[in-house]
């Protein structure tokens, strides 16, 4: 593989490189903000299971999910309430923080507070986005879209790349195959990272049956564990994950996140391949 990386700013310490012979990047928590109390939870604990296992953490949850099902599903707290939860989170845990944006007048807010910006799978050739993103100076993590092919993720890199925008990961979660369905090529992880960009694969959305239970998304959580286990075998620079500590009781993508518990034992399966095949 070629040798890339990208530099993330932590909120104390040395900066967080993410690539080529770099520890493994776990980006981590509930789907969408529930609570301040929640967040704490899953940060801290992910926080120290990482800190153990020579893993680089970033603490994940959104501050709005505009693109779920139903009019009536929650979406989060909002821009003002969700980046004073997440600053608050960055600040006093001192670990990383990413959310997504939907809309250009996100950015700027989102900004002064997140580490990382993350472009949803479903705006990924959203041009105005990732040039707004890019000229943050930020690190932006895009998802590839469900509909696009893991070649065609070098428009998304070659807008970001255009006004200037180095610091660049590109997420694989899956592809549409049918309805409510997705699959995953394999293929698509050392593909993406031909195109110079650390690779992350999100073996939680990659789960997920968009729409499969009639008002909300469906999931298959017995298949994480095997998909993460290959995607690290085939090569991947991080992994995106939902972590709940109660997946039946959260309030957006349960059916497709992992409990708080049991990712440890996972997470040691998957070092163990990453060595293995290193």
């Amino acid at each position: 593989m070629m040798e890339i990386s990208v530099t993330i700013d932590t909120p104390s310490g040395p900066p967080m490189v993410v690539g080529s012979g770099q520890p493994l990047l776990l980006i981590g928590g509930p789907c969408a903000l529930e609570s301040e109390e929640l967040a704490r939870t899953v940060a801290g604990t992910m926080q120290e299971i990482c800190a153990r296992l020579g893993i680089s953490y970033v603490f994940k949850a959104s501050f709005d999910k505009a693109n779920r099902t139903s009019l009536d599903s929650y979406r989060g707290p909002g821009l003002t309430e969700g980046l004073a939860v997440l600053g608050k989170i960055r600040r006093e845990l001192q670990v990383p923080v990413v959310s997504d944006i939907h809309d250009v007048s996100q950015v700027e807010a989102a900004a002064e507070v997140l580490d990382i910006i993350q472009i949803p799978a479903f705006l990924c050739r959203q041009t105005d986005l990732l040039t707004a993103a890019a000229e943050t100076g930020k690190p932006v993590n895009v998802k590839k879209g469900q509909f696009v092919s893991p070649w065609d993720m070098k428009n998304a890199v070659a807008k970001i790349r255009g006004v200037g925008g180095r610091k660049i990961m590109l997420v694989e979660r899956g592809a549409s195959f049918g309805y409510n369905n997705l699959v995953v090529d394999m293929r698509s992880l050392p593909i993406m990272r031909s195109l110079g960009c650390p690779v992350i694969f999100d073996a939680t959305h990659s789960v997920q049956l968009p729409g499969g239970a009639g008002g909300s998304s469906g999931g298959q959580r017995e298949f994480i564990a095997p998909l993460a286990r290959a995607a690290v075998a085939v090569g991947i620079d991080g992994l995106f994950m939902e972590i709940h500590p109660n997946p039946e009781k959260a309030l957006c993508d349960g059916p497709n996140s992992i409990p708080l518990d049991q990712i440890e034992e996972l997470l040691r399966q998957i070092l163990r391949i990453r060595e293995a095949v290193s």
